[in-house]
């Protein structure tokens, strides 16, 4: 898949890895829209970090946690540049929720964000992206494939993403790739501490932290690789092997 010049959505993409994932789509010459809900600032910086990458960058609003949202989000990219060719669900929240002490409240935010939202915005671009022979990139989580007790609810959201992945390269095949990046630790949580980062690093069999880089370079990949579907590409220096 030739990516220069072409479309492509990224949600969540006005900080931390959104904003690395959307920059590393303009350094490739792609024309990015920046997605974002609360962080218009920082959607407004990445939109200039992906122009001065070498792309062209919109930026739009919307609520992913409201369905009624994503049809319209969609239809906005398509209007702006009359196709889409790349959808990059990476809009996610974590939060620490310890078994005895999860809400409905938070269940629900957690998996409306985390995984239905991804969901529908794969439903309402599935025919853009079948026009385009194009490809979605789910970002998922080392945690799909571990068992964290304190972020229970985002873990099984995430290993819900990694099923959709598999599930949707079957539905939207031979004309849409499907496929998702499951990243270790490449950014701290918010609230983690130096001491934090030196115990994931010397538990890692590569013997270090990793980097939204790395995940940049797994999303390209998987975008140019056009006999790859249905696959779930875990960077996280080998913490997944571990004995």
């Amino acid at each position: 898949m030739d990516l220069h010049r072409r479309v492509a959505l990224v949600t969540g993409a006005g900080k931390r890895l959104g904003r690395a994932l959307a920059t590393g789509l303009g350094a490739l010459g792609m024309r990015v829209v920046v997605h974002h809900h609360g962080s218009a600032e920082g959607a407004r910086e990445t939109a200039t970090a992906i122009v001065r990458a070498g792309g062209e960058a919109r930026v739009l609003h919307a609520d992913l946690t409201r369905v009624e949202s994503i049809g319209p989000l969609v239809a906005d990219v398509v209007k702006e540049w009359g196709t889409l060719d790349v959808l990059v669900n990476a809009a996610a929240i974590m939060l620490r929720t310890p078994f005895a002490e999860v809400s409905p409240a938070e269940w629900d935010t957690i998996l409306a964000l985390n995984l239905r939202a991804p969901f529908f915005l794969s439903q309402a671009a599935a025919p853009h992206l079948a026009k385009a022979r194009g490809a979605i990139v789910n970002i998922a989580d080392l945690a799909a494939f571990e068992t964290w007790p304190s972020y229970v609810p985002h873990a099984l959201s995430k290993g819900a993403v990694v099923h959709m992945t598999r599930a949707l390269a079957r539905v939207l095949a031979p004309h849409v790739r499907v496929n998702a990046v499951a990243p270790g630790t490449v950014l701290l949580p918010e609230g983690w501490t130096g001491e934090d980062a030196e115990r994931i690093r010397s538990t890692t069999p590569l013997a270090r932290n990793g980097t939204p880089e790395d995940v940049v370079q797994a999303m390209r990949y998987l975008l140019e690789a056009d006999y790859v579907t249905g696959e779930t590409l875990i960077v996280d220096g080998g913490r997944h092997v571990r004995i």
